[in-house]
């Protein structure tokens, strides 16, 4: 299909504009080496090897994953400095250490002592060591230790002092910045996790200990704050693709998202002035429902649409106001859906369709599962 025009393509079909890829990775590259910072690109939203390639500027190299399906994918295909950035899961130890003792680096994330009594339970071969990274929280509210909390300080010593562990770093995200409307506000929240950051380095400098800091999101990475740049890393992702739910925050305008997806009108239902398309959630997602006055997804060109409702394999379309003209919508006419998370949009999907200039130039295969 390569060359043909998108309307080729069989839908629900989530397609990748490669330029608007590269244009965003490209911005985000430029910003962080303009501010000094290195930048340890996220995998989570595409979960592929073309885009982790433009990402990283092709080196292949610091990155940030969160699961261990993507860490094993990305390390099976020459990726290394690999970030699992999620709080330890105790049964997948083994899988970890096989990773820790088989690459150049790879690094795992703790916000409990326990889990670090599971890394001793598990001295890697040849000498190696645990990289860790403490996970704390500045504010978001999942997971990692309290930075307020004087258990923060104590796990980063206990990390430190362990033999064959070493402490590689102190990771915040900074996802509280999703609550935000307008890159004042996203800066507000940037400036204060960077603050609590910088803190707890102080904290460990004054008992002895030095290591990387690092926090991430798309909001934040897209408008940085200037004291950023006294942090040794930040980790962005969603920032490749963007989505609706970006631009509502301020991060983007709509004209930055990367990411479609195609529909075709399968049914006409005047006596609820309805259209129905070949989209449901199984093609789209549920995330961000009633967020958004168009519904589920902004339908580009139809600024009066809105995506009522998705059962799995269907969706429900109805005007804003009015009555629907369905000479507009033929049986078999296309419609193009902006989606609100592109994240939980492109999980859906186990082939994205890349196109420049509404071309077809191949596809690329995401990894799945955990």
């Amino acid at each position: 299909m390569e060359g043909e025009a998108l309307s080729a393509l069989c839908t629900p079909a989530l397609v990748v504009d490669v330029d608007k890829v590269k244009r965003n990775a490209e911005r985000m590259i430029k910003r962080c080496q303009n501010l000094g910072v290195q930048l340890r690109p996220h995998m989570k939203t595409h979960k592929t090897l073309e885009c982790a390639d433009i990402m990283t500027g092709g080196s292949r190299r610091c990155i940030v994953v969160s699961t261990l399906a993507e860490a094993c994918f990305y390390a099976d295909h020459g990726f290394d400095d690999i970030l699992y950035a999620y709080s330890l899961p105790f049964d997948k130890v083994e899988r970890c250490a096989a990773l820790s003792e088989r690459l150049d680096l790879f690094q795992v994330l703790l916000d409990h002592p326990h889990a670090l009594e599971q890394l001793k339970k598990r001295p890697l071969r040849d000498g190696r060591l645990w990289h860790v990274w403490l996970k704390l929280d500045c504010g978001n509210g999942r997971a990692g230790v309290l930075h307020s909390e004087p258990e923060a300080l104590r796990l980063a010593q206990a990390i430190a002092e362990t033999e064959g562990v070493e402490l590689t770093g102190v990771y915040a995200h900074c996802g509280n910045t999703y609550n935000c409307r307008g890159v004042e506000k996203i800066q507000a929240v940037a400036q204060e996790t960077t603050d609590l950051t910088l803190q707890f380095m102080e904290k460990l400098k004054v008992v002895g200990i030095t290591c990387k800091s690092s926090i991430g999101s798309t909001p934040s990475c897209s408008y940085p704050v200037k004291d950023m740049a006294q942090l040794s890393e930040v980790h962005p992702g969603n920032y490749a693709f963007y989505d609706v739910q970006q631009s509502v925050i301020g991060s983007c305008s709509l004209e930055d998202v990367a990411v479609r997806v195609l529909t075709r009108v399968i049914g006409h239902c005047p006596h609820r002035n309805q259209l129905l398309i070949d989209c449901g959630w199984c093609g789209l997602s549920l995330d961000g429902a009633g967020k958004l006055p168009t519904g589920y997804a902004v339908i580009e060109g139809h600024p009066n649409l809105k995506l009522l409702s998705m059962t799995q394999e269907h969706g429900r379309v109805e005007p804003i106001s009015g009555l629907l003209d369905y000479s507009k919508y033929p049986l078999g006419s296309l419609l193009t859906l902006i989606p609100y998370h592109s994240c939980a949009t492109a999980a859906m999907h186990p082939v994205y369709h890349v196109h420049s200039e509404g071309r077809l130039l191949g596809k690329w295969t995401p990894t799945r599962g955990w």
